[in-house]
């Protein structure tokens, strides 16, 4: 039985009644492209609303809705991953940046590391984060109750402001606010921690706080159940001050890390800029209207005008111009186009006017399939695990465990009040174990390290590069922007007999002077530095795609291609060698014809950055193995390798391409880095273990990859590798700092020595520990600052 049913032009079904409202964020099910409920090409199938771009997707839905259309339930709330990043209904999805595995239909927190869910796919519309008002909220708010507590803590006997039992309750009043409000939200986490039997930090930050807070208000309101021992000024002890400072604290460094993982999404926020937002459409009659980008269909006739964006995939039907595709293909020179060439979206035409017929549109389009590539290589990327992490969920439990028994141990075989005994020596086991010189260790470091590094135009985006850099072990380069300059320069003239290498030049940039294209450019330029003087060009014409022509001082040139030699009936074999032998050098060769006479040849080449050799021969000495992927042809790929010592070529690859090279090197167990400066680079930057971007490329490289070197300086790496290396020496140093703290601070406050010495450690020392533990590990994480590298 059929249950496909068209609906009303007007909207309204043939039964007589609406169908269901469909969320917002809708797709076309049959191209991809963004839609809206006030679509008029709507369908009901199997009790499902349906909205179309067009009539023609709407008749292919329709002849065929099994291929098109999803299963009828929605998705779980919380489900594994999956290659579609839009829910059934169209609605966002959700992931954890630490277990992409992790996907659902709201927003929320990791069931498994608690950490905050973000979208799986950004858009450009993105509200500001909600967590992160939140929490900034909190934090200010809370920020001068929680310096008040600890200016009365620390000084409040000498001031003599309240009597010291007053005090405490004081301090009561002041710490409700900042505990039970700005830290609702750690011990929720904390609580789903136990719930989802996976300890984490929150469940440490719970622990400590909560056993802090709770100990310090049985003190405040029930001070007689402690033993005169631990009566101190004219009180028992209360720490509401650090259950505050440790909830500011940790607020505080929520907030820096939540602005900090906004900037992930950055590499495909920038990819979505690059699509102009409106194309020009010719209509049938002949008439142009200029309709947004969602309103392009397969087959509609558009024109791009020079300096616009090629709006969607198509192939040119009329005129010609030379096209920058260099955001996307790394390309260095603009491609010329002529009827029947291909185009492709969001790339620049810059001279001439085109008209293209469009064949891809929506999600069908080499930048939307670019993005998708970008946004699954970030999620698929293996989480980071830092050495604490690895002992974080024994480390809970242990800490837990022995509080326990401290409890227990004191309550059955302890002196009298055995009890309270216990329980102050339980609270003084949660308060030294702490996580607060345990969750220092890393970040510290990589504070320290990476300012270090930005001081030398090494800008690392999050600690995982910092861990993985030391261990890479195969390096894979960009040829365009990376190895060389990424930018035409003239190379050199060859003049034919009759002819010599600056009258070359000199005629060919008088010429160029009429044109806009790059390549000409860089004769005009190299002319102008040599001091070679120009005439003005007469009757200019450009022939599109295979050169120029005109008159200069009376004389007839022509200048460009062999077509255009052919065209203008030169013969060009005299120089042919040159020129072939030019082109294995790299090289761009433009012939030069005087009065219907070969006059020479002029290359323009993208040079290789002086800096390069120096680098690759550091990286090789270092144990790398290099291995070069450009998009350029392997003739022009294979001459640069030759120069500059690297075996291993791959040219003529697509995005795709160099993406599937990382994930094969990956698969045979090698670390890998990949460096590159342009757009085609960007899905094998995400995927790589650890992706380097030049700071002279496009942003969307910078934003894709995890270390940015800002001067495009391939030494840069060797530099970093340096910095990593100093780096995870002195994490290992904080974390062993802050592990001997609690290895010597929680038998203590055990009371372990206690027969022997009549030792116990209270909540105050253990306070007084915590403290120590975290100024160790700063300040050996400062000492980065002052090492040579």
């Amino acid at each position: 039985m059929n249950h496909t049913h068209h609906a009303a032009p007007g909207g309204v079904h043939g039964t007589g009644h609406m169908p269901p409202a469909a969320p917002a964020g809708l797709k076309d099910p049959v191209c991809g492209m963004a839609v809206t409920t006030a679509s008029p090409h709507r369908l009901e199938h199997e009790g499902r609303p349906y909205y179309f771009c067009s009539a023609g997707c709407l008749a292919k839905f329709s002849a065929d809705p099994a291929t098109y259309a999803g299963p009828p339930k929605a998705a779980p709330a919380t489900e594994t991953a999956r290659e579609t990043d839009i829910g059934q209904g169209g609605e966002t999805l959700y992931t954890c940046p630490m277990h992409p595995e992790i996907r659902q239909d709201h927003p929320g927190n990791c069931p498994i590391c608690g950490m905050t869910l973000e979208p799986v796919m950004p858009s450009l519309d993105d509200d500001d984060n909600p967590e992160l008002k939140s929490f900034t909220r909190r934090f200010w708010w809370t920020l001068p109750l929680s310096v008040v507590v600890t200016v009365l803590a620390m000084f409040g006997h000498q001031l003599g402001w309240f009597d010291m039992a007053v005090q405490s309750w004081v301090e009561l009043v002041l710490s409700l606010p900042v505990v039970l409000w700005a830290g609702w939200p750690f011990f929720v986490r904390g609580a789903q921690s136990v719930a989802h039997r996976s300890p984490n930090m929150w469940t440490l930050i719970s622990l400590g706080t909560g056993a802090a807070f709770a100990y310090s208000v049985i003190a405040a309101l029930a001070p007689g159940v402690f033993p005169d021992s631990f009566v101190s000024m004219g009180r028992v002890a209360v720490y509401f001050e650090a259950a505050d400072v440790i909830i500011s604290l940790t607020l505080l460094g929520q907030m820096l890390e939540l602005k900090a993982r906004s900037q992930t999404s950055a590499a495909i926020k920038s990819l979505l800029g690059l699509a102009p937002k409106t194309a020009r459409r010719i209509k049938a009659d002949g008439t142009e209207e200029d309709v947004p980008l969602t309103h392009v269909h397969v087959g509609d006739s558009l024109r791009v005008r020079p300096g616009e964006k090629v709006p969607v995939d198509g192939i040119v039907t009329e005129g010609g111009s030379a096209v920058d595709e260099s955001m996307l293909t790394g390309e260095p020179l603009p491609v010329s186009k002529r009827p029947g060439d291909k185009l492709i979206g969001a790339t620049l035409n810059t001279s001439g006017a085109l008209v293209m017929r469009s064949e891809r549109v929506g999600a069908q389009t080499m930048l939307s399939q670019i993005v998708q590539m970008v946004a699954q290589a970030q999620r698929s990327k293996a989480p980071l695990q830092r050495m604490a992490d690895q002992v974080a969920g024994w480390f809970v439990l242990a800490v837990v465990a022995v509080a326990v028994l401290t409890f227990l141990g004191w309550g059955f075989f302890g002196p009298q009040p055995s009890w309270v005994y216990g329980l102050i020596n339980a609270v003084a086991v949660l308060i030294i174990a702490c996580p607060c010189a345990l969750g220092l260790a890393t970040p510290m470091s990589i504070m320290v390290a990476t300012g270090k590094a930005a001081g030398q135009g090494i800008l690392f985006r999050d600690a995982a590069a910092i861990e993985h850099l030391r261990s890479v072990d195969v390096l894979i380069v960009d040829k365009t922007g990376t190895l060389t300059a990424g930018k035409p320069a003239f190379d050199r003239a060859v003049p034919a007999a009759g002819f010599n290498a600056d009258e070359v030049l000199r005629l060919a940039a008088s010429l160029d002077q009429g044109s806009e294209h790059p390549l000409a450019d860089a004769i005009v330029a190299a002319a102008r530095e040599r001091g070679l003087a120009l005439d003005t060009p007469e009757n200019f014409e450009s022939a599109s795609g295979i050169g120029v022509s005109g008159r200069v001082a009376g004389r007839l040139l022509a200048l460009g291609n062999t077509a255009l030699m052919a065209q203008a009936g030169v013969a060009v074999d005299a120089l042919l060698a040159q020129a072939e032998a030019l082109r294995a050098e790299g090289a761009s060769v433009m012939h030069l014809a005087v009065d219907g006479r070969l006059a020479g040849l002029l290359a323009v080449a993208d040079p290789v950055k002086a800096s390069t050799p120096e680098a690759l021969a550091t990286l090789k000495a270092a144990g790398l193995r290099v291995i070069m992927a450009t998009g350029d042809g392997l003739t022009t790929a294979k001459a640069i390798a030759a120069r500059l010592g690297i075996d291993e070529v791959h040219g003529g690859v697509q995005p795709a391409d160099k993406l599937a090279l990382v994930k094969r090197l990956q698969d045979q167990g090698h670390t890998v880095a990949m460096a590159g400066d342009g757009i085609n680079d960007a899905p094998a930057l995400a995927q790589a273990n650890v992706g380097i971007a030049m700071g002279t490329g496009t942003d969307v490289a910078m934003n894709s990859a995890q270390i940015t070197l800002v001067k495009g300086d391939l030494r840069g790496i060797a530099q970093a590798r340096k910095i990593s290396e100093a780096t995870i020496a002195n994490m290992k140093q904080n974390l062993g700092f802050a592990f001997v703290y609690n290895a010597l601070g929680v038998p203590l406050a055990a009371g372990l020595l206690f027969p022997f010495t009549g030792w116990l450690l209270s909540p105050m020392i253990a306070a007084l520990a915590m403290s120590l533990s975290s100024v160790s590990v700063i300040s050996n994480a400062l000492r980065l600052r002052g090492k040579h590298l």
